[in-house]
């Protein structure tokens, strides 16, 4: 039998990754610059905050190059062997910056509970010198990639965020020594924010595994979906219903709904357009839709 209404006359669209492309290389730079800097601010003041930041940012430029590189392959158009184009690429870029931004954190515990059992004294100043600094260009690349839709762009900003929240630590610890001699604070902080970005680091690589695994994305209730395609008129029946992310931002479904009675190409496209609408509100960006009549057998 004849399957109707699969062919539709746009292509697949391509999810636009500039914005991503930019703003990661942005971060990328920055981060670059301000590692060297940390460095030796580590050995300068003798904290260990500062050079577990250092340490840990080594790994984040290599992460954030990784995601800028994987950033400007997913914005290529698609071809015979990609032919949904290279948008999940910036997937495997958040799954590796994940797996870099967890091994990080461990690398600063592992660190951090030495100092704890035996505390250190720190140059305060230099400390001080150092947060400040480091607030301020990492907090200029994390609103570089504010508002960022691809995962990709999340779980570098998620690096740069711990970045911040690291250097606050270290400028808290520092205000506090000028006041008090407690040199134990320094690592305490260091764990504290660190146990805080290994929490969501590992969230969001959940979230960004489930979508490499083509799962529902969050934001998408299917449940809801099929239910309110099966309540417009003429619709018999729904199966095959897949919903799936290119790159966290940019969904697609796939579906094969039954009608009563059969219908004329104007009426089929008709009933496409109000299908598309409905997952254009549920945030779906891009529909293939079978159209099957009584009487279709539907192929495996």
């Amino acid at each position: 039998m004849e399957h109707r209404g699969h062919h539709h006359p746009h292509a697949h669209p391509h999810t636009p990754q500039s914005g991503a492309v930019t703003a990661i290389r942005t971060a990328f730079f920055l981060n670059l610059f301000f590692t060297c800097f940390e460095f030796g601010g580590g050995f300068y003041t003798n904290s260990l905050a500062i050079f577990s930041n250092a340490v840990h940012d080594l790994g984040d430029t290599f992460g954030i190059g990784l995601s800028w590189y994987m950033a400007r392959v997913a914005g290529r158009q698609r071809t015979g062997a990609y032919s949904y184009g290279y948008g999940r690429f910036s997937l495997l870029a958040a799954l590796a910056n994940g797996a870099v931004l967890t091994f990080g954190c461990v690398i600063i515990l592992a660190h951090a509970v030495p100092r704890i059992l035996h505390p250190e004294p720190s140059n305060v100043s230099g400390m001080l010198l150092f947060a400040v600094a480091g607030v301020l260009v990492n907090g200029a690349a994390a609103l570089r990639l504010k508002g960022g839709a691809t995962m990709n762009e999340r779980m570098v900003m998620w690096h740069l965020i711990e970045d911040v929240l690291g250097w606050l630590a270290v400028l808290v610890a520092g205000a506090v020594m000028l006041v008090r001699e407690l040199p134990v604070i320094d690592p305490l902080l260091a764990s504290a924010i660190t146990l805080y970005v290994l929490w969501n680091a590992l969230k969001n690589l959940r979230r960004t595994g489930i979508l490499f695994l083509q799962g529902v994305p969050e934001s998408v209730n299917l449940t809801a979906l099929e239910e309110r395609i099966k309540q417009l008129d003429g619709i018999r029946g729904l199966h095959d219903l897949h919903v799936w992310s290119m790159d966290g931002s940019y969904h697609v479904v796939s579906l094969h709904v039954m009608t009563h009675t059969p219908l004329a190409a104007a009426e089929i496209a008709e009933l496409k357009g109000r299908i598309r609408a409905i997952t254009r509100e549920c945030g779906i960006e891009h529909a293939t839709i079978e159209v099957e009549t009584t009487g279709d057998e539907c192929c495996p």
